[in-house]
């Protein structure tokens, strides 16, 4: 996940091709003035991260130190529709995002001053690719204090967010839902591998797990 410019080339030809709607990704220059303006007096520190998904275990940054974390006031949910990567325009998935109320366990990572401004580059062409977080810093406890984080929440004013999608729907969603990164279930199925590492806990997202491993169940059985 640790790409260049020239991968928006390439999905920018895609998007004609398939016919894609207008507003699928952040413009350059508008994505580069977000991360300017949210890192304004903070490119010459040291930068901690929280992570809660894919960030946990594919980081894509250089960094110094990782501590576990957890976040009060937000939880990880699969609430953003995924209509490229591991879904399509026409059968999406969900990407796990952080939504308001409760708390959430992942860990933090620090990218040292001296790599800051080169890394969050790659950062932001990640995490800012179709503009639907909100970058802000939030105080994250960790086991050695709390720490000021870099946190991409979702953006509830922006179209991909769902609100209130049951965990049926979702877990039906994640069963079925492919993109040209792979399955939707596989990303779902991940997470729940690197939090059980972890030994971090997150009761929803297991339930969502055991459904989703169901339906794809039934579905294989039923295609056989």
């Amino acid at each position: 996940m640790r790409f260049g410019l020239d991968r928006f080339d390439e999905l920018d030809i895609q998007a004609i091709e398939e016919g894609w709607p207008t507003g699928w990704r952040m413009d350059h220059e508008k994505r580069e003035a977000n991360r300017q303006a949210v890192l304004a007096g903070r490119l010459d520190q040291d930068l901690w991260v929280f992570a809660y998904g894919s960030l946990i275990w594919d980081p894509a940054v250089q960094i110094d130190e990782y501590r576990y974390g957890s976040l009060p006031g937000w939880h990880r949910r699969f609430c953003m529709r995924l209509d490229g990567g591991r879904g399509t325009h026409d059968q999406p998935g969900l990407m796990a995002a952080l939504d308001q109320g409760g708390h959430c366990d992942g860990v933090v990572f620090r990218i040292p001053s001296s790599l800051a401004d080169q890394e969050t580059q790659f950062m932001w062409r990640r995490e800012m690719f179709s503009g639907s977080y909100q970058p802000v810093f939030l105080e994250v406890d960790t086991p050695q204090g709390v720490v000021e984080a870099l946190v991409f929440l979702m953006d509830t004013t922006n179209n991909r967010y769902l609100p209130d999608v049951s965990l049926e729907t979702s877990a039906q969603m994640i069963a079925v839902a492919e993109g040209n990164l792979g399955p939707n279930f596989t990303y779902l199925e991940s997470l729940v591998r690197h939090l059980d590492e972890l030994g971090l806990e997150d009761p929803e997202i297991r339930k969502l797990h055991a459904r989703a491993s169901e339906i794809r169940t039934s579905l294989f059985q039923f295609s056989k």
